[in-house]
C-alpha cells in the first residue's frame, strides 16, 4: 500500500472471484454512472456504482494500463481506490471480431426478449464498442 509520504494512490481492481490489480498509481480514472472520475491521493471519500466502460491507470502522466469493466461499484478515500467489477477485460486482448460478435448477439437477444438481462447485455456490448473505438484511436 502507498506510503503516506508519496503522491500515489493504492488501487485495487477485483471481481467476485479474483484480484486483478493491486498497486500504487499516480491516478486512476473510473467510469462512474454519472461520468468518468479521476482518483488521486487525497480524494474525497466516495462510494458509487460504475457503468460499463474503461478504467485507466496513470503513472508519470501517461496511461499505463486499461481495462474494460462490465459495471460494478467503486470506493475511494484519500489513500485508496477499490473497484469491484462484475467482469474485467484487458483492452489489449479484445479484438474487433469479438466486439462485433458480442454486439450482434446482444441485439438479436434483445429483439427476441426485451427483458432486463437482454437490455443489460446490449448496454454492455454498446459500451464495449464505444470503448474499443475510443481506445483504438489513441494507439
Amino acid at each position: 500500500m502507498s506510503d503516506v509520504n508519496t503522491n500515489k494512490v493504492f488501487f485495487e481492481l477485483v471481481t467476485p472471484t479474483f484480484l486483478a490489480i493491486s498497486e500504487d498509481v499516480d491516478m486512476v480514472v473510473v467510469p462512474g454512472v454519472d461520468g468518468d472520475f479521476g482518483v488521486l491521493r487525497g480524494h474525497t471519500p466516495i462510494l458509487t456504482t460504475v457503468r460499463p466502460g474503461v478504467i485507466k491507470m496513470y503513472m508519470g502522466g501517461a496511461v499505463v494500463k486499461t481495462f474494460f469493466i462490465e459495471g460494478g461499484i467503486a470506493e475511494a478515500n484519500p489513500e485508496k481506490c477499490t473497484v469491484l467489477a462484475e467482469f474485467i477485460h484487458n483492452i489489449e486482448d479484445i479484438t474487433q471480431q469479438d466486439v462485433d460478435t458480442r454486439l450482434s448477439k446482444a441485439k438479436e437477444n434483445y429483439e427476441k426478449d426485451r427483458n432486463a438481462g437482454a437490455k443489460k447485455e446490449l448496454v454492455i456490448a454498446e459500451a464495449l464498442v464505444k470503448s474499443l473505438n475510443i481506445e483504438g484511436t489513441k494507439h
